[in-house]
């Protein structure tokens, strides 16, 4: 063979050695990613292709599935109620894809978890099609249904956790939306999308986890754990040495009271009325980077919170100085919270000191119901010993029995609680926030419920008139009465 012919020999080898080299890697080490990019519509069209399996909420489905003609897709979900039950399942779409529970649980949904091997493979024998496993909640319906209901047309979030498990009872946010709306692909579907996305009220964020607001005042149960924790203050009804009026450290600002006899006030007293002087007296004596580990401790500053839906990180500021620090202590400045961070905070101190990690998914099953993973309880951490937890609930307690949260009380049960109204804005201009945290105690002294409330803003009351002993206190209420009942 001549020179000429063997160099086009050997680059045609070489090119063929690469066409190899190349299919070899596509098929062997690149097929499970090419084959699960979303630009990939055959996986669209296998994941409509049969009925998801559905999400579960005490023993009932909040979900279904349809028959769609006319496309690709053979079935789009649909859901009962899904105006109520939007922040706990997120949605499921043809067209715009899947968010929360839908979309990270979506693989047992779709039946396509390796989990389901087994099943998927009887059904090649037996000739049964292909069918999704459930995701079974640990939310209360009687919960649920009492925030949202309470809530009404007010735009807000409630989240609910049981204290002792960090069971998520109820994740409610307001103004909601209907995710069977849009579930398809259809113009009409089409339409609902671009209508919910560039909705004013912000009805595709889920208040509950995804939105953070000043706590107010609900934060200076934080203060009280972090003064009693660090030794500030021993008995929670001795005269503190806060003066009146009470002036931010560093600064020539006085910081003003909604109450009077705050002046030397008791940590008791003080939670009783609301004192800003007193708790921005004992943030600052505590000291910032105490405050910080104190907040840290309740899941502030956590951006890895998974329910299994990842909550936004609220935030307690660890570089601020003296007079940020006195304010943050009281709930304001750059102190950020969302509900159910303030709801893991009531349910810390209701459970003696305990913090359990906050989860939605109580297992998940196969299509024949066999259970392939199920959630076990975790401790996440311990913010407050269990005879400080004790004082603080004997303060909460009083803030409901004859304080500012009266519109909590419910006959015959011990609830604490703590309200909060929470200001914002340039000059802080506009309307508050309405906040209220409580618990409920069994006669056992545990507690099964742990609540938080915010109210961003209730159309038609006056601001004068907005207080989260007023708003927000009755929805807490309604959502504690419900799960004392629903439990016998």
């Amino acid at each position: 063979m001549n020179k000429p012919l063997r160099r086009i020999s050997l680059f045609c080898g070489l090119l063929v050695l690469a066409l190899l080299i190349r299919t070899n890697w596509l098929q062997y080490v690149q097929a499970e990613e090419l084959s699960t990019r979303k630009e990939n519509r055959r996986v669209q069209i296998a994941q409509y292709a049969t009925e998801r399996g559905n999400i579960i909420v005490q023993g009932e489905p909040i979900t279904g599935s349809t028959v769609t003609d006319g496309s690709d897709y053979k079935y789009k979900r649909t859901y009962t109620e899904g105006e109520l039950w939007s922040p706990v399942t997120g949605y499921a779409s043809q067209a715009f894809g899947a968010t929360q529970l839908e979309s990270l649980e979506d693989g047992i949904l779709t039946g396509n978890d390796d989990r389901l091997f087994f099943d998927r493979t009887i059904g090649m024998f037996t000739g049964e099609k292909k069918q999704g496993g459930n995701v079974v909640t640990t939310l209360n319906r009687a919960a649920q249904k009492a925030a949202f209901e309470k809530l009404g047309t007010k735009k807000g979030a409630v989240a609910a956790i049981d204290p002792r498990t960090g069971a998520i009872l109820a994740l409610v946010s307001t103004p909601s939306y209907d995710p069977s709306s849009f579930a398809g692909n259809s113009k009409t579907d089409e339409k609902a999308w671009v209508e919910l996305k560039d909705s004013e009220d912000k009805k595709l964020v889920n208040r509950a986890l995804r939105e953070t607001y000043p706590p107010g005042s609900t934060f200076k149960v934080v203060t009280a754990a972090a003064a009693l924790e660090h030794g500030v203050v021993k008995e929670i009804d001795d005269p503190t040495d806060t003066p009146e009026p009470y002036i931010l450290p560093g600064t020539k600002t006085q910081l003003p009271n909604s109450h009077t006899g705050c002046e030397k006030a008791s940590l008791n007293q003080a939670l009783r009325i609301s004192c800003n002087s007193v708790f921005a007296n004992l943030g600052d004596k505590v000291t910032r980077d105490k405050m910080v580990e104190t907040a840290e401790k309740f899941g502030f500053n956590n951006d890895k919170i998974d329910t299994p839906v990842r909550a936004f990180a609220s935030v307690y500021d660890k570089k601020m100085g003296r007079d940020g620090n006195a304010q943050s202590s009281i709930g304001q400045f750059n102190t950020a919270a969302t509900p159910l961070q303030m709801a893991m905070v009531t349910a810390a101190i209701a459970n003696d000191g305990k913090l359990m990690k906050p989860y939605m998914v109580d297992h998940l099953t196969a299509p024949n119901l066999d259970i392939i993973e199920k959630h076990e309880p975790q401790e996440m951490s311990r913010p407050l010993s269990a005879g400080n937890a004790q004082k603080v609930q004997e303060m909460m307690v009083n803030v409901v029995a004859k304080g500012t949260g009266e519109k909590a009380q419910i006959k015959g049960v011990t609830v604490g609680g703590k309200t909060g109204t929470a200001q914002h804005g340039e000059g802080n201009k506009k309307r508050p926030y309405a906040w209220f945290i409580s618990y409920a105690e069994n006669p056992d002294g545990t507690s099964p419920v742990a609540v938080a409330v915010v109210i961003e803003d209730s159309e038609g009351t006056a601001r004068d008139d907005i207080s989260g002993g007023g708003l927000a206190a009755p929805v807490a209420k309604a959502v504690m009465e419900a799960v004392l009942k629903s439990q016998g």
